[in-house]
């Protein structure tokens, strides 16, 4: 009768889940509500992980608890640690979930929110989420090693290298973008500069404060740094209001730019503990509720969708985003679908701490279905808001001519409606906000003020531009970090010296050459007429994708080796790896090659050079070849062809990086399938536990005592003092008859740069 009922539940979540998107693809005319995307993404995460995940875990994986986790294996208090799944789950969840899930929803739904919405969902229940769970399987077996080692064994060496060579390059890419996001949400908003501006000393006060005051204390810092944070925000209103202030933080693009680059290199070399660090725990902290918040405001709200289900620029004429829906769409929305650079967290610190192989199923697949819930909230919020002022947001030029293109296309919009939306946003201009961080800020202010009877529009909106700039700026902070670790292993290959992380000297040249390559193509997309996120944004699309690409190759060839009687199994992450190649591949060729100079990046190149060319004519017949305005544009025009080229040799090399890896792997494929080689898995040697221990598990949480004990066990594992009271016990225990014992300021300031040498964050 059970069985009855439940099949019978399923089949009503089913049809609850085909009426809801039956209604979104066929409904014309009137608004319609967005409960529909809602209810249509719960349906699909729910069926998705009840059943597909299932499967994959019983038939594809095989999992199995007896077989012990790396943290059974090597616990050692440090590294390995046995940690409840939950506390696990919020671990990677927070690691996961970066900014690119917010962002590029927001631009791609200029298409309209129907595609988005079809892509986030179908491609994180079949290839995001697969993607992540088989990584962290993969990597859980054998013993918690990193994507670049497991395709160095199990496909060859220089699959290795280049898949290395790959995540630097599109850690330079992701940067760039990350801080142009900002630069376009920020330019001439003095309130939002000031606000941003003061979470460093924020945090810098919260550094001190955990290693000289209350040292370790991280709950208590971050807690006097949120609310720091909160009258920032009301501060920036005071500095709006006054008009010499204002002028002084109403910095503008090109200067905020150079302020980030000269801050992201401060940021690489200052020790952990006084910047990277604080900022790390106040962003993760504001991060978890502000999208829960964001997730509560659109559930009471439920606001109507204002965007159409399609719109003309499926064409690919669009204003935010140059190209046709195939394959710009799926490559805009990078992160809420599916993101190669999960992989990395999957690889990561994750199989060191998970307890069971059956918990690789809800931290893999289910965290990855709640990252793709932040992704359809950024659908929802920008597509809640009227087209014309999406437009306007997002199209760079001059207020009158933006107003009267967008008008021309069928989205009405003035001026004058403009400034005052500007106005109850606290702002002087929305005009030419490209990028998406301030139109996801405006779409979730509209959401906040409407949960609270519509006050504190602008004070939504400051937070919310606040609380983006945070987040990418913290994952600018640690991914140039990181990058500078893996730049040092490159030059220490070089002469070892500069491989060693602790110098000045190496730490000043690796930081230096991290920042000049995300800074050149930052600088590249502030000088952009076209705003820089049309070209930079696919970009890393692209890279990212093909990150993911790589991964499911790995994928595939574990799955291939672990059934070759079955060698259909595969196709659980083969089937993913087409779609996305096709994609990626298109998508790459052209931003290459494409004869539009909107899309192409050498037609781009090749225009940019023609109209330089006839200037520099028109200025030699002409009676006076002293024209300032016009040899400034020549000069611009040269950087622009410069650029484009740049962009276009980045885009090249990573389609040959990519199709070395798939080519090294489709021959180890064949290989496989004709017998020629055998089907040897890289597995660390199996250690099995005892009944009793299988069901122990990561411990049990019961009632709501339980729920808040969790709750705080979850926030000291994500601000690191569990980790901090490990490595006392630590100390305390271990024996050194020949060294001092260490100082709890030492054991703090080591313990928080070992938590950031790997990769925590995620785009």
């Amino acid at each position: 009768m059970s069985k009855t009922l439940s099949s019978l539940a399923w089949f009503l979540v089913a049809l609850l889940g085909a009426w809801a998107y039956v209604t979104l693809a066929l409904h014309r005319g009137e608004q319609l509500n967005s409960v529909y995307i809602l209810i249509a993404a719960l349906c699909t995460y729910v069926i998705g992980y009840r059943f597909y995940s299932k499967w994959i875990a019983a038939r594809v994986l095989a999992l199995d608890d007896r077989r012990a986790t790396p943290c059974e294996v090597h616990d050692d208090g440090k590294d390995f640690v046995k940690t409840n799944k939950w506390i696990v789950f919020g671990h990677h969840f927070a690691a996961i979930s970066g900014p690119g899930p917010l962002v590029g929803p927001v631009l791609a739904a200029q298409f309209g929110y129907l595609p988005g919405t079809l892509w986030i969902l179908i491609g994180v229940v079949l290839g995001g989420a697969v993607q992540d769970f088989v990584i962290l399987f993969a990597s859980i077996r054998r013993g918690g090693k990193s994507l670049g080692q497991m395709v160095k064994e199990e496909l060859n060496t220089t699959a290795g290298l280049i898949a290395l060579v790959a995540i630097l390059a599109i850690m330079v890419i992701l940067l760039a973008v990350l801080a142009l996001v900002v630069v376009k949400a920020l330019a001439e908003s003095p309130w939002g500069v000031f606000t941003v501006s003061a979470t460093i000393p924020i945090a810098m006060f919260m550094g001190g404060y955990m290693r000289y005051w209350r040292i370790g204390k991280v709950l208590e810092a971050s807690t006097i740094g949120v609310v720091l944070l909160l009258l920032a925000v009301w501060g920036g209103k005071l500095v709006y209001e006054n008009a010499t202030w204002s002028q002084v933080f109403g910095l503008k693009d090109i200067s905020l730019a150079w302020a980030i680059i000269l801050y992201g290199l401060a940021a690489s070399v200052l020790p952990v503990w006084l910047l990277l660090a604080p900022r790390d725990y106040l962003s993760t902290f504001m991060k978890l509720g502000t999208i829960f918040a964001l997730a509560l405001g659109i559930f009471c709200v439920l606001p109507n969708l204002q965007m159409p289900a399609l719109t003309k620029f499926v064409d690919g004429s669009g204003l935010v985003v140059a190209g046709k829906l195939f394959p710009f769409c799926f490559i805009t929305i990078a992160c809420g679908a599916i993101s190669g650079f999960h992989t990395l967290i999957a690889s990561g610190t994750t199989p060191k701490i998970i307890t069971r192989e059956s918990y690789a199923r809800p931290i893999g697949y289910g965290a990855m279905c709640l990252e793709s819930l932040v992704a359809i909230m950024a659908i929802i919020a920008a597509c809640t808001m009227e087209p014309g002022v999406y437009f306007s947001m997002n199209v760079k030029g001059e207020a009158a001519v933006t107003a009267a293109k967008v008008a021309a296309l069928g989205f009405p919009v003035t001026v004058e409606h403009m400034d005052t939306l500007a106005k109850s946003m606290g702002e002087h201009t929305l005009f030419g906000r490209t990028g998406g961080a301030a139109t996801l800020a405006v779409g979730m202010a509209q959401i906040f003020s409407k949960a609270v009877n519509g006050r504190w529009l602008d004070l939504w909106y400051h937070f919310a531009i606040m609380f983006e700039a945070l987040f990418i700026l913290t994952t600018l902070d640690a991914g140039t970090r990181v990058g500078r670790y893996i730049l040092q292993d490159f030059l220490g290959g070089i002469w070892k010296p500069l491989g060693n992380t602790k110098a000045l000297g190496p730490n000043l040249l690796a930081s230096g050459l991290m920042v000049a390559g995300w800074g050149i193509f930052l600088i590249q997309g502030v000088r952009d007429p076209l705003g820089g996120i049309n070209s930079l944004w696919p970009l890393f699309g692209i890279a990212n994708q093909m990150l993911a690409a790589i991964a499911l190759c790995l994928a595939t060839t574990i799955i291939l080796k672990m059934a070759i009687g079955a060698p259909w199994l595969a196709l659980v992450t083969l089937v993913p790896l087409v779609w996305l190649l096709s994609v990626t591949f298109t998508a790459g060729v052209q931003k290459i090659w494409h004869s539009d100079p909107r899309i192409g990046f050498i037609s781009g190149a090749n225009a940019a050079e023609i109209k330089r060319a006839m200037l520099e004519a028109a200025l030699s017949g002409s009676a006076t070849s002293e024209s300032p305005a016009e040899n400034k544009e020549i000069t611009q025009l040269r950087k622009q062809k410069f650029n484009l080229w740049l962009d276009a040799f980045v885009a090249i090399a990573f389609l040959i990086l990519v199709s070395v890896i798939v080519l090294l792997s489709v021959r180890e494929w064949i290989l496989l399938l004709s017998r020629r080689k055998p089907a040897v898995l890289r597995e660390t040697e199996p250690v099995w536990l005892p009944d009793y221990a299988v069901a122990e598990g990561g411990g049990k949480f019961a009632g709501a005592a339980g729920t808040a004990a969790l709750t705080l066990a979850l926030a000291k594992e994500l601000s690191g003092e569990t980790q901090l009271a490990r490595a006392q016990q630590t100390e305390a225990h271990e024996c050194k008859c020949d060294a001092p014992a260490k100082s709890p300021e030492q054991i703090y300031v080591e313990t928080t740069e070992k938590r950031f040498t790997g990769v925590r964050r995620c785009c």
